[in-house]
């Protein structure tokens, strides 16, 4: 699962000109009814009013594209909009400088930007600073940025911070009694919202809504919580599940009326066997044949009567039955007859077989009178002629030596079925608090994967099994944190190479329930 996150493997399947629910799309503007009055309001505060502005909500809520329809929505002739970002730069000195060099000021400190602002406000245009990934800000940051804000006579910028709300602490700290922030809290999307937010995601890429059924976009609006962010992942899990089970479907031989192998070998073998007793049995039911018809019969009878030479059949000139194709006997093998039933020597009343399997044909030996007999008829009692029976001696006969070609069929050992342990860790989600939150790293139609996740991550990870679209889906999540802002910590902490799966926080509760509806 995370090598198809790394590449871009559905994007052919579902024949998409760019992914869908990646983090940053070019020209998306979706924007739900409930974000814009939320986005009025910042308009409002910041004509109106002193305090600085904060935007919370959690990883994935929409605070970016918030932030751009912000600088969007603004009059670019009379607002220049400064953004910065506390990633990686959350103390004062980073801010301040990332400040100053937007507004080409000379000296990154609260003075000097201020003294900007002011002449910036006397030519008629304000200042909007807006601040990504505050929840990084640390104390002297926010001091400073809460310093900007408060402004001057002459000029203020108007500051906002966009944050997740564990950084809320940190300003009531520094603000004590004295009001000097303002937060606005943003709300998971409503299912129809869900479905809007998917369908114009879909349609920029060049497919549509219906990619997804009406109970799988519930599922993704659950799983989710409502959180666009954490619909982008839900819904590209989803899809490179379908993906997935698609391609081993038509991968998976059809079995149709395909018959195995050895079954048709077994089959032709007992047709061969057939074959060959209709030939040689009806020779061994025939009564004795007169001298002269016998003859006859060999095309060796003489003219009006006369002497007869005599003839013998015996070795490599005898008689044949009737050929087979290319003039050989059917050989049948020790193994090949026990796949075709069991067959074996005398079972039909046939002739045993000889030397691996091989019929003898009867020997059949004329004898002429002795000279000066004459060529009347014979008398009864003593006929000349010998028709020898089909029956050879009784001492070859005999069972097929145990040679190699004649031991038995060894079949291939089949592989052990492994028997999938149930998915650990069910019983522990089960007895944590439901308020609690869970880093999900990875779902995934494989438990050795899943297993192989939850192994290289330790001994804070486990994994519980869920059902996606009727198919069993493995869901690894790791720890155990009493907020929302503990579990996002804990993601910064994790291997590059698991945050590079872009893991999310959830909540036990949520956890608790698919595995209610799992059962």
């Amino acid at each position: 699962m995370t090598s198809l996150h790394a590449d871009e493997a559905f994007l052919g399947h579902f024949q998409l000109n760019h992914d869908p629910f990646a983090p940053r799309v070019p020209g998306f503007k979706f924007f739900p009814a409930q974000r814009k009055p939320v986005l009025g309001q910042l308009h409002h505060l910041a004509r109106y009013s002193q305090l600085l502005l904060v935007v919370t909500g959690p990883e994935g809520s929409g605070k970016t594209l918030l932030r751009q329809a912000l600088v969007a929505s603004t009059n670019k002739q009379s607002v220049q909009s400064v953004v910065v970002s506390a990633r990686g730069v959350g103390d004062a000195a980073g801010i301040l400088h990332q400040v100053a060099q937007t507004l080409n000021v000379a000296r990154p400190d609260v003075g000097s930007i201020l003294g900007q602002v002011v002449q910036l406000a006397l030519t008629g245009q304000e200042v909007y600073l807006l601040v990504d990934d505050a929840e990084q800000l640390d104390e002297s940051a926010m001091e400073a940025l809460l310093a900007l804000a408060a402004g001057a006579p002459e000029g203020r910028p108007h500051v906002f911070l966009f944050g997740e709300p564990s950084m809320i602490a940190g300003l009531e700290q520094l603000s004590g009694d004295e009001e000097r922030f303002h937060v606005i809290e943003l709300q998971p999307y409503t299912l129809d919202e869900t479905r809007e937010y998917l369908a114009q995601r879909l349609e920029g890429a060049g497919a549509g809504i219906e990619l997804f059924s009406a109970q799988q976009i519930s599922d993704i609006h659950e799983s989710s919580e409502g959180w666009p962010g954490t619909i982008n992942q839900v819904a590209r899990d989803a899809m490179i599940e379908a993906m997935i089970a698609s391609r081993s479907a038509v991968k998976r031989p059809s079995m149709g009326f395909k018959m195995p192998k050895k079954h048709v070998l077994a089959i032709g073998a007992v047709v061969v066997v057939a074959v060959a007793a209709a030939v040689l049995i009806p020779g061994r039911g025939k009564a004795p044949v007169a001298p002269g018809a016998e003859q006859t019969q060999l095309g060796q009878a003489a003219p009006n009567g006369g002497a007869q030479p005599s003839v013998d059949f015996a070795g490599s000139s005898q008689p044949m039955p009737l050929p087979l194709v290319g003039q050989s006997q059917p050989v049948m093998r020790g193994p090949l007859a026990e796949e075709a039933g069991g067959i074996s020597e005398g079972d039909d009343g046939g002739v045993p077989a000889v030397d691996g399997g091989v019929a003898s044909p009867p020997t059949v030996t004329t004898t002429a009178p002795p000279v000066g007999v004459p060529s009347g008829p014979a008398p009864v009692a003593t006929p000349a002629p010998t028709v020898a029976t089909a029956k050879p001696a009784p001492a070859p006969v005999a069972k097929p030596a145990p040679a190699p070609a004649a031991k038995p069929v060894v079949k291939p050992a089949e592989k052990p079925v492994t028997v999938a342990k149930a998915a650990p860790g069910g019983s522990w989600y089960s007895s944590q608090p439901a308020n609690n939150y869970v880093v999900q790293i990875v779902g995934t139609s494989s438990e050795a994967s899943a297993q192989n996740v939850a192994k290289e991550l330790g001994g804070d990870a486990r994994y519980f099994k869920k059902s996606l679209n009727g198919k069993p889906l493995y869901v690894v999540t790791y720890g155990n944190f009493p907020s929302h802002a503990a579990a996002t910590a804990a993601i910064k902490n994790l291997p590059a190479k698991t945050q590079a799966g872009k893991p999310w926080p959830r909540t036990v509760a949520s956890v608790q329930k698919e595995l209610a509806t799992a059962r």
